[in-house]
């Protein structure tokens, strides 16, 4: 059976930074391949070509399925060819991960480190520091309101910095070394991004592309090598005490992985949290009607954080690839063949989302993938909706009026995206 190829503009698209900024555009070329051509083959000139998974159902199906679909075997993020061969020559065992994480983990390692922490995310435990959150949550909302101007860069100044302290605080960091994480975080998911990467510049090559992910790795590794050292002299009542401690196997997690472990917690923890936060209020200040409900110190916010969640998408794919030949989506997946899950597609389909470019906070069920599914569903899962939930209990209230004060703009990211700027202006109640 021939495999079925995506029209250029569409192949183009979903590996262009610029295009997941822009966002309508993709979504017209993403909701074209949903209807005509859902389960497809991109070919790019810089990239190998891989399978462009669009619907859902077919998303949750590779997604339950890791036996055949692997992450570990090429990149789980987008990388271009030279970019790919890059990775390969600087890792071991020319694996191509720079960074060696659950996420590019596969049975039986992906489990095995999965559950050294996984408890400390799960609902009963996560009662325990809801008052810490709450004290965060207050205290981030005293400040925005502090500012008699009634204007600020939610995103940048508000919404990117809660989630950070929130994390920070489980993980052990110090208030003051908050800001080189923030700073990091955005230079390794805004890294095509020339407003956030590290050298503020397009990036124009893959030796450029990988040298600034190197040197931003670099800085996490020296980082927590020094917490390591330190939580292994001095323990503590933090997850950088479980990692640092951790025995798999009945050894010390190898230096490769204990960074991977530090750095998926630390900025998957709060990056995506964040930019899921400032899409609910983008919405709430675009519809009056909308605010005054959930301003109510009785509405519940449920539903509103689960539609900014699947709104926002902030992770908007990962790879996998094909262990053996599989037949998925009326489609023969090839053993080799590499996948794009495309969760911004997946989030606006048709099929499970009625109209689904419609903002409602009412769904009566609400299936976003954008925590994805499966074995790899994402760890910090009910901290961010609990995070997210209590913010808006201790803003909302407090708020008269909310309206957009400029043009929102987003991250230029195939990978995690999320509005950069979303000016606002209020009016304290």
């Amino acid at each position: 059976m021939t495999k079925p190829i995506l029209p250029g503009e569409v192949a183009a698209a979903v590996v262009d930074p610029v295009a997941y900024g822009e966002w309508d555009g993709l979504h017209q070329q993403l909701a074209w391949a949903r209807v005509n051509a859902p389960l497809a083959v991109a070919e790019n000139p810089d990239h190998d070509p891989f399978w462009l998974v669009t619907r859902h159902a077919d998303i949750m199906a590779i997604s339950r399925d890791p036996q055949r679909f692997a992450n570990g075997i090429r990149p789980t993020v987008l990388t271009n060819r030279d970019g790919e061969a890059l990775a390969r020559a600087a890792t071991p065992n020319n694996d191509g991960h720079l960074i060696r994480s659950l996420v590019q983990m596969d049975a039986p390692d992906h489990m095995k480190y999965r559950l050294l922490t996984q408890s400390w995310f799960m609902p009963k435990n996560l009662k325990i520091v809801e008052d810490r959150v709450r004290h965060l949550a207050r205290a981030t909302v005293d400040a925005m309101l502090a500012d008699d101007g009634g204007e600020t860069d939610f995103a940048r100044d508000v919404a990117a910095h809660y989630p950070l302290r929130v994390i920070m605080d489980i993980l052990g960091v110090p208030p003051e070394d908050e800001p080189r994480m923030l700073m990091l975080t955005q230079q390794l998911f805004g890294s095509t991004d020339p407003e956030l990467n590290r050298n503020k510049v397009e990036i124009t090559s893959a030796e450029q592309a990988i040298a600034m992910l190197h040197y931003v790795i670099a800085d996490f590794e020296n980082y927590f090598r020094e917490l390591t050292a330190d939580r292994r002299s001095n323990p503590r009542e933090d997850i950088a005490t479980v990692i640092a401690n951790a025995m798999v196997g009945g050894e010390q997690i190898p230096d490769r992985e204990l960074a991977g472990y530090y750095m998926i917690v630390a900025t998957a923890g709060h990056d995506t949290t964040s930019a899921s936060t400032a899409g609910a209020i983008m919405e709430l200040a675009k519809n009056p009607a909308l605010f005054e409900r959930f301003r109510s110190a009785e509405s519940d916010k449920a539903g509103l954080i689960e539609e900014a969640i699947r709104w926002t998408t902030p992770v908007q794919h990962f790879m996998r690839s094909a262990k053996e030949d599989v037949e998925i989506g009326g489609q023969t997946v090839r053993a080799g063949d590499w996948l794009m899950l495309n969760y911004v597609s997946a989030n606006r389909d048709e099929e499970i989302f009625a109209d689904p470019f419609a903002f409602d906070p009412d769904r009566e069920k609400n299936q976003q993938l954008a925590f994805g599914f499966g074995a790899h569903v994402c760890l910090g899962q009910h901290l961010a909706r609990m995070e997210m939930r209590i913010l808006m209990e201790e803003l909302l209230p407090r708020l008269k009026s909310l309206e957009l004060a400029g043009e929102p703009a987003r991250v230029e990211s195939v990978f995690v995206g999320g509005l950069k700027r979303l000016p606002i202006r209020f009016e304290a109640a």
